[in-house]
């Protein structure tokens, strides 16, 4: 016997009422991101969408970057996981550690750090 599906289908234009997650397509094909795991790829996505948060904000140094304040907290949060995976994949995007797609700046004792989302294209 067969189980009922609970989930119902898209009609029409219904498929556009949701908003979603974009993840560069770069991130699974170019030879340069092949390295990072799906966490660090999936958390590079969340980042970049919240640099719009960050533009109406009016979160730009004076440099005219932009950057966001995520929380090794919000990455757990986000992520669903524990403290290690959380430094784990955060350091993957790390301009030390990782392949450079996020610089971080310390703020000092009991703020968060400044993450500055760099472009996953070369701009040369």
């Amino acid at each position: 016997m067969r189980k009922p599906n609970p989930y119902g289908y898209y009609y029409g234009k219904e498929a556009d009422q949701y908003t979603f997650y974009r993840l560069p397509k770069a991130l699974f094909t170019n030879t340069r991101f092949k390295s990072l795991s799906d966490g660090a790829k999936i958390l590079y996505g969340l980042m970049l969408d919240r640099m719009g948060l960050s533009v109406k904000n009016g979160w730009i140094d004076n440099q005219n970057r932009v950057y966001i304040i995520f929380t090794l907290e919000d990455v757990q949060n986000h992520m669903n996981c524990k403290h290690d995976k959380a430094i784990k994949i955060f350091t993957e995007l790390d301009t030390i550690k990782g392949v450079g797609l996020i610089e971080r700046v310390k703020q000092g004792q009991g703020k968060p750090a400044i993450i500055y989302v760099r472009k996953f294209f070369d701009t040369l």
